[in-house]
Formats: structure tokens, sequence, C-alpha cells
């Protein structure tokens, strides 16, 4: 079973590099060099599926996701808050099979404090996390402090700025530009927020987009309509550089299962390249062990992806997530999930999603209901609120 998803891991990956066209450009995201940045994303998404014909019943598979994060990048420190909360409701084929819901959800927030400003050496960080799931006795909370070596940073203004000036350029309203101009363009792109504090959320927009096309130079009234489409009505995916560890000490406080508080010890690491202008790979891992006299244990987990920009509004995504936890008096559970998914975005807030999934559930125990791949098509919406 591990192979099989495995091989299609290796297929999905290999697919995304074969039809790799390198833009031409004369900058890369290496060259976002500025430590102070900002960025949102929220998003909710639904999956729904059902099938009928040739079984007992009419049976269906739907999921709604909500995923939130948000960083702050200054000289001294970054600061991350992550939400992530599903939901389903599944009913199977046969007679008698009944609708069953399930819920979780965990936040959390993150901050890295650099000893050297505008590095990316040692810093320390500490780390709180809340979260819930159905049927539970108390709701989950973890408090961590640590130190940590690394640092990763957000190049998502130069992505725009290279799609911003690849716009004009298709439309012959800019001719070549070097690479200072990109870096200059991607400046002011991160300081959206600023703008927005300095000129409030309704006219920022034509201060930002002024301050722009004048590095870019005369660009008219075409060039300003086109710099908002790009800035504001094409989706434009987060990109990433740089990688990070980091090891600390704390406590789970509270767990599900109503159990006394815990010593944790927490392991980590992230690592982000943008292979080319429009290719993007990240991983995120994390080890947490927790320290009890009568049931040791610790959870493994690790978030693989690799996104590819078909177009301006075509984004190919495919992730792998892997799940191992073992615990003194259980058995041990290891989960795979292969996804790969065709984005269509029709709009900078609303997309379409055609989602192939594979599961695998190896968790010693026969006849339980998942000793096969759980294979599945997902028809999928998002709408981005941030």
């Amino acid at each position: 079973m591990k192979k099989q998803v495995q091989t299609l891991l290796a297929a999905s990956i290999s697919l995304s590099f074969a039809p790799i066209v390198l833009a031409e450009t004369p900058v890369t995201m290496y060259d976002f060099k500025e430590a102070t940045s900002a960025y949102e994303d929220a998003y909710i998404d639904a999956q729904f599926n059902m099938r009928g014909g040739n079984q007992d019943q009419t049976s269906y598979d739907g999921y709604l996701n909500l995923d939130y994060e948000q960083v702050f990048d200054s000289p001294d420190r970054t600061t991350k808050v992550d939400f992530v909360g599903t939901g389903s409701r599944v009913r199977g084929p046969n007679t008698g099979d009944e609708s069953v819901s399930n819920y979780q959800a965990l936040a959390a927030l993150t901050n890295d404090m650099y000893f050297q400003p505008n590095s990316s050496g040692s810093f320390w960080y500490g780390k709180g996390e809340v979260g819930a799931q159905k049927g539970m006795v108390d709701p989950f909370s973890k408090l961590t402090v640590g130190f940590g070596y690394g640092r990763v940073v957000n190049a998502t203004p130069m992505a725009k700025s290279i799609r911003l000036v690849e716009a004009l350029q298709e439309r012959g309203i800019l001719g070549s530009m070097d690479k200072d101009t990109y870096i200059a363009v991607a400046d002011v792109i991160s300081r959206e927020e600023e703008y927005i504090s300095r000129y409030g959320l309704d006219d920022y927009l034509e201060y930002w987009i002024q301050d722009i096309d004048a590095i870019l130079g005369n660009v008219g009234a075409r060039g300003a309509i086109r710099s908002y489409d790009v800035l504001e009505n094409e989706r434009i995916s987060t990109r990433k550089y740089g990688w990070l560890v980091r090891a600390g000490v704390g406590a789970v406080i509270s767990n599900y299962d109503g159990s006394d508080s815990k010593p944790v010890l927490e392991v980590g690491g992230e690592y982000h390249l943008p292979i080319n202008n429009l290719l993007q790979f990240s991983d995120e891992a994390i080890f947490t062990a927790i320290l009890d006299d009568n049931d040791n244990g610790y959870v493994f987990n690790n978030d693989m992806s690799l996104t590819y920009e078909l177009s301006d509004n075509i984004d190919w995504e495919n992730g792998w997530l892997l799940t191992h936890a073992e615990y003194d008096q259980s058995n041990d559970i290891t989960t795979n999930t292969v996804a790969s998914t065709f984005r269509y975005y029709i709009s900078n807030s609303l997309s379409l999603s055609l989602t192939g999934l594979l599961e695998d559930t190896e968790d010693n125990i026969d006849n339980n209901g998942n000793d096969d791949i759980d294979r599945a098509l997902l028809f999928g919406l998002t709408f981005r609120l941030k």
C-alpha cells in the first residue's frame, strides 16, 4: 500500500517538472532581501462528491476546510499565526449506513526573536497552541519555548513584481527592466499594510499603485488599470525561500482525553525552495514527544508540497502529508495522504478545484474499515477571505 502511495507521489513530482518553462526575467525570488514584510492568507474550501446507482443508497463525501495564516517579518522577529479547521460529513453506499460527521481545529501563535537583527542566525522562540475536536473531554492546549537557527523569507512581493512587469510588457506598455527596478517594485508591494495604515482601506490603492507605476516610468492610464488588475484581481500563490530548525520544551496543559498536564519535547524544521519563478517546493516537519511515566509517545508530521503556476489563473498543487504516532499503550499509526489538485482562479477571491486523493492508514488492526487505500476524486470551491 505504501509503495503505491510513494509511486503516485513520484509520478506527480516528475510530471510537475515536465512542463517547466523558465521565466525570462533578470531576477529570481532570492533577489528579494527585504527583512520587513507581511502577508495574510485566509481560505474557506468546500469539496463534495456524490455517488448513486448500482448501490443500496446514494453515498456522499463532503468536506469543509478553513485555513488561515498571517506572518509578519521584521529585522529582529518573525510572528506567525496559524489556524486550520476541518469538518466532514460522510455516508456510505450500503443500506443502514448513516451519515457520520467529524470536525477538528488547531490554532497556533509562534514568535521567533533573533539575537542579531537582519540575520538568518540563531533565535529563541515561544509558541502557544489550542485545539478542539469532536468527542473531546477537554480542549487541547500547549506552550513551548526553545531555540532555533535559520530564517524563511516571504518572497511573494517579488513574485507579484515579476507578474506585474510581464503583464505590462505583454501589452507593449513596458520594455525590458533591470534587476533594481524589479526589486524596487517588490519593496513597495511588500509595504501594502503600511499604505493601508497611512491612507485607509478605501483610498490606499490609488497611492500604492501610483508609487509602483512611478518606479516603472510613465505607464499611463492603461498601465495603471493593468497594474490594478494584476495586484487586486489575479491570485499569486505565496512564495518563500530559506530554511530553519528549532527545538524546545514545554507542556501539554490540557488534552482531548482529559488527562493531566504532561511535559513535551519538540523538534521541527522547514525548508522552502523556489525552483524557478513558477515552481515552489516546501516541506515542514515537526516531531513532538510526550513524556509520561505511564504512556510515553511521540507524533511526527511531515507536510510536503509542490506548486506549479501553469498560467496566470491556473495552479497545479501536489501534496504529501505523512503522520506517524507511537504510544506505549496503543498501536502505532501511520497515515499517508497524497493529493494532486488543479486549481482555476475565477478571481482573486474565488477558485474552482479538482482533486485526486489517495489515503493509506496502517494501524496494525485488521478488518476495521481502513485496510485498503482510500481513493477520492473531489470537486471543490474555495473562497479567499484575505
